[in-house]
Formats: structure tokens, C-alpha cells, sequence
């Protein structure tokens, strides 16, 4: 009790936030590694005065600190006892560009790719390069020296790193960089910490016999991508202890210290000039590992920018996900492995001699079956389908994952086939089929055994398999460690590494640095062991968890849960695409990323004691923000369905503690909407009043601000009913059947409208039948079991009508997806709910498809010239297919359309609505869409496919959009 009063003193103190809830430490007890530690606290520092409160408090109180940025590491680094502390919140600005000098001075929690962004005007970039370049951050890539695809062309980020200004354990401020001989004996006087830093650094390899030593027991020189503890090895190169020239860099040994040296508040980079424009990739294709990796010093003559492998399993991974199924397109056959091979020019007749030379040698070693050539966006989706490896991985149903252990091993070139066929007849030996993907023309290959983490047995191989791998690395020179980090995982195996005398030498430079071990201990030096502290406890008994939404697919909620890896995927940026996660984009804060979601559901499932273990107010907090938005269920490599984990956590919250009024008014919408439909123009009045409109959202926590929707004068079922009587009977393309959801029959009927106008005038019968809303409502509120009712119903009201030949189409892509989604997980009759699924289509869906089969052209719309933008729906693009959209507006041959590159408009049905979402839901907005449309020129259409899109559209811009059906309609001649 007494340290917790401490906290909250602290937590007062800082300008920036301390929090040591349960939620907020369960979130930041794991990484995307295997391990899972309990922190003290989490810190979300503003400035330096903040850390060294910090360093201060874990000196005095015997804890850590443990420095964290994108928190995606794979080895352990980011978690500990101590106190976390993320700069990723407001350690973000870029201070200053030279463009001279080629340098880049930034705070540790700049995004990678942000950077490269912000310096492409001054035509340059940072060049090392991680899967995680959309999220990861500079301060975590110096931490862990990180490499990625380009360091054989480029380096590694040690390579880059120049001048770091740092605090260190004793809270003063100590700025690292270049200095000559004599600058660094009068700093080894300083009668200072830092003094002492450099008189130790001296002192202990000063000595011709302990640069031996080093020079002997380290990775081979050659290998570039290397941690392996300290890199003293680097500091005797230079002219302090040597003949070379070379400048001394205390920066050398930081980079890749991960955070357990010094705290980092500054760093300046050295940057390279903008690569070629011309490139070209060649996918060469592969029917055994041996013959791949045998492929690997042939291509690397070719002075290639990448090289990069993906085998079988990675790729069967991309098959099971939505999004990378598109990326997979120039996949020939079945390869049991691919290398992919890029070159690049500054023109395009010098590419393609270079290319032309790479394939002539590809084809005469005879090792390749196929070796498709890529170009444009063509090796950006090849290059996103590698990316994504890590969190595919994710994929594997059950409790066998492929496990981050040896996954960073690198050899030198010339000894990678040898390594890697003495590596398979070792995990051979296990009955293991390991995972190969990654950096093959670097020597590294990520190797993941399929280890089930829950199992003691397993647990045991998880050291052995790394112990031997340790030695097999050794055996050739190698590093265990090749950009990955040591973390927990590895740093138990530096002193095999690197040999016993050396290893000694970092425990002092450790201690020099950090005597009181503040600074993220059990890393590097006296490690944690590498098979405790693990995710899951051995042996246990797995809990039972009972649902009402079926998770048989993911063996379960608490598997999908698991799924999530920590990759980090859902904390890119709104400027880098995609629609995850909006709510992280607008609060920046853990709390709200996909990943914390998950991990939060799976600790208290797993840990709590309670009867009904979702009944806990730490998950409730957690979700709050979720939008629905459903974009991790096709942007998370690991498909991790969030919005039906969030379904299932409202139901089971709300079976222990009751259902509020406001919940009932949003999930009963429907009904409401059928009693104002009698008196409409009554309702209308009571909504749009500004008195009688401000009680009812006062009474009901609606955002004053937010404007309530009118009912239509007429339903859409009676307005069916009167237009069929004027339809003259022909012959007809196709019947199909329109789902009459709950928005279109109260709300949006003229939509519904143009709909049956628009498909009758293009000679499609349409038939509408009394169904049941489709449930949306109940499924965002948790009402679950209404929700199953519905499914239930239309299901059988469905199922003896839709075919391919009848299929049903729908107009608000939230209501006629959940036949797609939902029902498949709510309906008893799953046989029929897959049948109808199937068959069912958004209706730009179904019209892009008969556009495809000839039956509908342009020739029946008008030639006039129009200008139109579209926002596409979440579920619409969470399904894949906006350009369903954006064809269908394309139809008119002079309408010229542009998709917005928007995510998530904010709305997200009831949740903008809400009084205390309101902000969030309008920052959301402002990402992306509302600059956009309010950018375009009055006489540009805008349009959108969702009814809250069209009116957070209307509250956030005050312009009205236009469903796409209206605007075809209109199109008409």
C-alpha cells in the first residue's frame, strides 16, 4: 500500500501521465513476444524533467524502468516489474532536417515510416527498413539495432545513428556522439558519471590481448546484421584503441543496448539519398528450401536492394486472410518457397538489363521453376505480403504458435545452405517442420519451431531447441542475435556467444552505466531465463468460457484472443492507409489499439476468479472506444475479430449487471422508429425542435451537438407496394430480393426508392418480403440474444429463396453484411445461414458483377460530365470490396470518381451519438475525411454507401452525400 501512495504521488507530480490500474499494467505485461510480466506502472513521460522524476523514483523505491516505444518487440525487451515508460505519446516531433549534412535530429517515439514521409520533399530518406516500418519507432529501432529489408544495401540502424542525447542513472544529461582521441581522454578525467563511463571503456579494451579476444569470439565481421550484447566490438575499430582513423561513437555501443544503458530523448540519424524510382522485382519461385537458399549467393551478385524469402507456410498463412489474399496474386503453382528480388535503376531501360541479367542466371542454374517479374503496385502488395508474415504466423488455429526464439540467427553468406541443412536435420530431430522467412540475402533467417507454449513438454523444447540452435550458430561464426534484439529470449546464450571474458566485460560496462540496475534489467546482462515469465502458465487447466456467439472457428473467445501476437498492425497511422484502429489513432493511447483489446479480454478470462469473468469494469474500459469498425477482422494479420469479441463482453457484462435505458433506446431503434412512423411529421417536429430536441439528448446522453434523424414519411414496405402496381410487366434479366433493413424503411426510404427504380429501369425484378431487421442495432449493444432471434428468423425466411440465380442484395452495408458475418456465428441453422451468405450482395456488389456479365452498360446513363468522391463503409471495406463502389459510379462514362483514402468516418452507428464519444467520434473524422470533403469544390458530389457515414459527413462538413445508388439513379436517361 505504501509503494502504491508513492505511485500516485508521482502520478501528480509529472507533467505527463502515471498509471498503475490493473487494466492499464495487464495491457503492458506483454509485447509481441511470448513473455508476460506484471509491470509496477506505465508512464506516459512529456519531457526530461519527467524521466528523471522517474529515474529518481526507481532508484529510491528499488525498482526499473523499462523503455518502451511500439512495444512490438519479438524477444521480451518491453516488459519487466518495474515501470514502463512509453514515449510513443509525446516523445514525437521531428526537431530538425540538414540537409547539408544529410542528418535528422527526432524525439524515440517518431514513427519510421512518418519520418521517411516528412523527408521525401528533401530527397531523402532513413534507410533501414522493419515489417513494422507503418508503427515501429526510432527509439525502438536503435534499441534493437534494427535492420530489415534494405540492409544490403544500407546497413543496419547502428550504421546510421550519429548523436544521441540521453539521461543516465544518476539523472544527469549526457549528449553521445563523434569524438576524436584526445576529446576522449579529457572526457575519461571528467570527475562525472560520464567520466567514469569513458575511463571504464577505456580501461577495459585498451589491452591488444582483449581486442583479440573479441575479434575472436564475436560474429564474423562480414555478418552486418548483429547484436549480441554490447557491441564492443565496434569501439575497438576506432582510433582510440587502434591504427584506423575511425572517430569514436559511444552511440555504437547505446544502439542496441536496448534501453538498459541509458535513457534516450534525442537521437540524430544519418540519412541516404532517395532510392532509384525504377524497380522491378523478380518473384523467383522455388520447389524445396535447399534449392531457395542454394539460389541465394547467385542473386546476391546482382547488387540487389532486397532479397528477400517467404516459404510455404507463410504463404499458405496469406491465403486465410482478406487482405493479403489480394497481395498473393503472382503466386505460380505451389512454392515451397519464394525469394524476392528486387533491383532498381534510374531509368527504365537500365532496369531492364539488369533484370534481364538477373533472370538469364535464375534460368540457366535450372534451381527455379517460375520467376514472375513485378512492377508499380505490383511489389507493394508483394512487399506487404511479407510484412505481414510475422502476424500470419498468428493464423495457426490452436494452442501451437510458432514460437520467437531463434528466430533472428545470421550467418555469413557463404555459410547459409550449410547452416541452414545442418539446422533442419536438427529441428528434424525434434519432429519439427520450421517456419523459414525473411532477410536471405543477409544471412538471416526468421527460423520458428510450432511449439504449443501451454505444455510443459513443449516448454522444455522451447529451451533445448534454442540451447542447441545457440550452438549450432556458434559452430559458424554466427550471431543469435541478428536484428531482432536479445531481450529475455536470447541474452541467457551471450556469454556462450561471445565467450566467458567478454561477457564480463559488458556485466562492467553495465554496471559503469547503471550500478543501481534501474534501467530494464534482466536484459543482455544478468538475464531472466529465457522459459519463465512465459504468456501462459504450463499445464493448466484451459478455462471453460461459455458464448453466445459461436468462436468454434478459433477453438473458442479465449483462442481468438490469443490470436493477437502483439505485432502492433493496429497502431499505424491514418497517413499509412487501412482503417485500424480509430480509435488509436484519435487518442494515441495503448488503451485503445486492437491489440490492448485483445490482451486485456485474455488476461481477466484467464485469470479472473469470478463466476462470470467478463464481469469485470477493466474490460468495459477498455472497450469503450472500440468503433465496431470491424477493420482487424481483415487488416489484423492474425484476424483478430474485436467487434464480436467487444458483442460478446457487452452481453456477458450485461447479464450481471442489467442493461441501461440508453442501450435499450439504440438497440430498440427499430421499434421506436415503427411508433413514430404513424405520426411522422409529430416525431419529426419533437426531433428537430431545439427544445424539445435538447431534452430528449439530454435525458438520453445524446451529444448536444449531433442532429437526430427524421423519420421518412412512408415506410419503404408500403412504398414498394404502391411502386409495384406501376411496374410494367416484361421479361427480366434476373429476380432478386431486396433486404429491407431497419434504416432503409423508416429512415433512408427515398433510398430504397432509387433502388427499386434504378434495378427495374435496368430490368431486374425485384422482390421484397417482410423480414426481420437485420439485428445490427442488438449486435452493437450486445443484445445478444434479440440479436440471435433476428438471425434466426431471417434465416427462415431467407432460406428457401436465395440462390444464385434469386440473390439478396442489400442497400447499408452494416445491415446486409451481418448475413455474411454475424449470422454465421448467431444462427442455429448454420447450413442455410451459409447458403444464403453466399448469395448475399451489397448492391453495388451485385451491379459491378452484372457490369461484368454484359447485362448492365453504360449506355443507359447520362453523358454528362460530373465529378464525384466517394467514402466507402467499414464493413464494406472490412469485406474487401470498395471498388464495388467506386465502378458502379463509374458507370456514366463521364463521371469521373475519386475513393476517398479515408478509415473509419467516426460515426459508427450509435457511438458518435454518445455524449462522452463525441469528441473521439468527431477527431475520427477529422482524420482523413472531413479535410476531404471539405477541400472539394462545391460542385464535386460527394458520396457515401453507410447512413452514419453520410451523417457524421453532415455534422462534421455540412455537406450532404449522396448514397450511390441515388447518384446512379439520377443518372438515368
Amino acid at each position: 500500500m505504501r509503494l502504491t501512495s508513492h505511485l500516485q504521488r508521482l502520478s501528480e507530480t509529472i507533467s505527463g501521465e502515471l498509471f498503475h490500474d490493473d487494466l492499464v499494467k495487464s495491457i503492458y505485461a506483454t509485447d509481441a513476444s511470448v513473455f508476460r510480466i506484471l509491470p509496477l506502472a506505465v508512464a506516459y513521460p512529456k519531457n526530461n524533467e519527467d524521466i528523471k522524476q522517474l529515474i529518481k523514483f526507481a532508484k529510491t523505491h528499488n525498482t526499473s524502468l523499462i523503455p518502451r516505444t511500439a512495444g512490438t518487440s519479438l524477444a521480451g525487451q518491453c516488459v519487466g516489474e518495474g515501470i514502463v515508460v512509453d514515449v510513443s505519446k509525446y516523445f514525437t516531433k521531428i526537431l530538425d532536417v540538414n540537409k547539408k549534412e544529410q542528418t535528422v535530429t527526432v524525439q524515440p517515439g517518431v514513427v519510421r515510416d512518418e519520418l521517411n514521409n516528412y523527408l521525401k520533399p528533401f530527397g531523402l530518406f532513413f534507410s533501414p527498413n522493419t515489417s513494422t516500418s507503418n508503427r515501429c519507432m526510432i527509439g525502438g529501432m536503435v534499441g534493437n539495432n534494427s535492420s530489415g529489408t534494405t540492409s544490403i544495401r544500407y546497413g543496419a540502424t547502428r550504421d546510421k545513428v550519429t548523436e544521441m542525447h540521453t539521461i543516465l542513472s544518476d539523472g544527469s544529461e549526457v549528449v553521445f556522439n563523434e569524438i576524436s582521441s584526445e576529446s576522449f581522454q579529457n572526457k575519461a578525467t571528467l570527475n562525472t558519471l560520464e567520466g567514469n563511463i569513458y575511463k571504464t571503456i577505456y580501461s577495459e579494451l585498451k589491452s591488444e590481448s582483449v581486442q583479440k579476444q573479441i575479434i575472436d569470439n564475436f560474429p564474423k565481421p562480414e555478418i552486418h546484421r548483429r547484436n549480441t550484447g554490447y557491441a564492443i566490438d565496434e569501439l575497438i575499430k576506432t582510433e582510440v584503441f587502434s591504427n584506423n582513423s575511425e572517430k569514436f561513437n559511444m552511440c555504437k555501443l547505446l544502439s542496441g543496448s536496448e534501453g538498459t544503458l541509458a535513457f534516450t530523448t534525442q537521437i540524430t540519424l544519418k540519412l541516404d539519398k532517395l532510392p532509384p524510382k525504377q524497380a522491378v522485382m523478380v518473384a523467383v519461385h522455388f520447389t524445396s528450401i535447399e534449392t531457395c537458399l542454394n539460389a541465394v549467393e547467385l542473386v546476391m551478385k546482382h547488387n540487389l536492394y532486397t532479397c528477400e524469402m517467404m516459404d510455404k507456410t507463410i504463404l499458405d498463412c496469406t491465403k486465410h486472410n482478406k487482405t493479403q489474399k489480394v497481395n498473393r496474386s503472382f503466386i505460380e503453382g505451389d512454392p515451397k518457397a519464394i525469394l524476392m528480388c528486387e533491383v532498381k535503376a534510374f531509368t527504365k531501360q537500365e532496369v531492364d538489363v539488369l533484370v534481364e541479367k538477373l533472370i538469364k542466371d535464375i534460368e540457366t542454374s535450372g534451381l527455379s521453376y517460375a520467376f514472375p517479374k513485378l512492377e508499380g503496385d505490383e511489389i507493394n502488395k508483394a512487399n506487404n505480403l511479407r510484412s505481414a508474415g510475422l502476424g500470419l504466423l498468428g493464423n495457426i488455429i490452436g494452442d501451437k504458435k510458432s514460437a520467437a526464439c531463434i528466430e533472428d540467427t545470421a550467418v555469413a553468406l557463404p555459410d547459409l545452405a550449410n547452416y541452414i541443412s545442418e539446422f533442419s536435420a536438427l529441428m528434424k530431430g525434434y519432429n519439427q517442420e520450421a517456419i523459414y522467412y525473411a532477410h536471405a540475402g543477409a544471412g538471416e533467417l526468421h527460423l520458428r519451431p510450432i511449439l504449443n507454449l501451454k505444455k510443459s513438454e513443449d516448454v522444455v523444447l522451447f529451451r533445448k531447441i534454442t540451447t542447441d540452435v545457440a550452438h549450432l550458430v556458434k559452430k559458424y561464426g554466427g550471431a543469435m542475435s541478428g536484428e531482432h534484439g536479445d531481450g529475455i529470449v536470447r541474452s541467457e546464450f551471450i556469454e556462450l556467444m561471445i565467450g566467458k571474458e567478454n561477457y564480463n566485460i559488458l556485466k562492467r560496462i553495465k554496471t559503469v552505466f547503471d550500478e543501481s540496475n534501474i534501467f530494464n534489467p534482466g536484459k543482455i546482462v544478468n538475464p531472466l531465463q529465457m522459459d519463465k515469465s512465459l504468456r501462459y502458465k504450463a499445464d493448466r487447466v484451459e478455462p471453460e468460457i461459455k458464448t453466445l456467439l459461436d468462436f468454434s472457428a478459433s477453438q473458442g473467445i479465449l483462442r481468438e484472443a490469443e490470436k493477437c501476437n502483439g505485432s502492433g498492425d493496429c497502431r499505424k497511422l491514418p497517413e499509412f492507409g487501412g482503417t485500424m484502429c480509430p480509435s488509436y489513432r484519435a487518442t494515441r493511447n495503448e488503451k485503445d489499439t486492437t491489440r490492448a483489446r485483445a490482451n486485456a479480454l485474455r488476461e481477466f478470462l484467464t485469470n479472473s476468479n469470478k463466476e462470470n469473468k467478463f464481469d469485470h469494469k477493466e474490460l468495459k474500459k477498455v472497450f469503450d472506444l472500440c468503433l465496431s469498425c470491424k477493420a482487424c477482422a481483415s487488416e489484423c494479420p492474425s484476424s483478430v475479430d474485436v467487434a464480436s469479441l467487444k458483442a460478446e463482453f457487452q452481453y456477458q457484462y450485461q447479464k450481471a449487471n442489467g442493461v441501461p435505458l440508453r442501450t435499450k433506446l439504440f438497440a430498440y431503434n427499430n421499434t421506436l422508429n415503427r411508433y413514430g412512423s404513424v405520426f411522422p411529421e409529430l416525431t419529426n417536429f419533437v426531433f428537430s425542435n431545439g427544445i424539445t430536441a435538447s431534452i430528449l439528448k439530454k435525458s438520453f446522453g445524446i451529444a448536444k451537438e449531433r442532429q437526430l434523424p427524421l423519420i421518412s414519411n412512408r415506410s419503404l414496405n408500403k412504398e414498394f407496394q404502391t411502386i409495384k402496381k406501376h411496374i410494367e410487366s416484361k421479361n427480366t434479366i434476373k429476380t432478386v430480393y431486396l433486404f429491407n433493413d431497419e434504416f432503409l424503411n423508416y429512415l433512408d426510404t427515398p433510398i430504397g426508392i432509387d433502388a427499386i427504380k434504378l434495378l427495374t429501369a435496368l430490368n431486374y425484378e425485384v422482390k421484397m418480403v417482410k423480414n426481420a431487421e437485420s439485428g445490427r442495432t442488438f449486435l452493437s449493444r450486445g443484445l445478444l440474444e434479440q440479436a440471435k432471434e433476428v438471425a434466426n428468423k431471417n434465416v427462415n425466411i431467407f432460406k428457401g429463396l436465395i440462390t444464385e440465380k434469386t440473390p439478396l442484395i442489400g442497400i447499408e452495408p452494416s445491415a446486409i453484411l451481418t448475413f455474411k458475418d454475424e449470422y454465421l456465428k448467431l444462427a442455429d441453422d448454420k447450413v442455410s445461414a451459409e447458403k444464403i451468405a453466399k448469395h448475399t450482395l451489397l448492391i453495388e456488389e451485385f451491379i459491378q458483377q452484372e457490369i461484368k456479365l454484359g447485362n448492365i452498360t453504360s449506355d443507359t446513363f447520362t453523358s454528362e460530365e460530373k465529378i464525384i468522391k466517394f467514402h466507402g463503409h467499414c464493413h464494406q471495406k472490412s469485406f474487401g470490396n470498395q471498388l464495388s463502389s467506386f465502378e458502379v459510379l463509374n458507370l456514366p462514362k463521364s463521371y469521373k470518381v475519386t475513393i476517398i483514402p479515408s478509415g473509419c468516418c467516426g460515426m459508427a452507428g450509435s457511438f458518435g451519438y454518445e455524449k462522452e464519444h463525441y469528441e473521439v467520434s468527431m477527431n475520427v473524422g477529422e482524420q482523413t475525411l472531413f479535410p476531404a470533403v471539405r477541400k472539394a469544390s462545391n460542385d464535386v458530389i460527394i458520396s457515401a454507401n453507410g447512413t452514419s457515414c453520410r451523417h457524421q459527413i453532415k455534422d462534421g462538413t455540412k455537406r450532404e452525400a449522396k448514397h450511390p445508388i441515388t447518384i446512379l439513379r439520377e443518372a438515368l436517361v
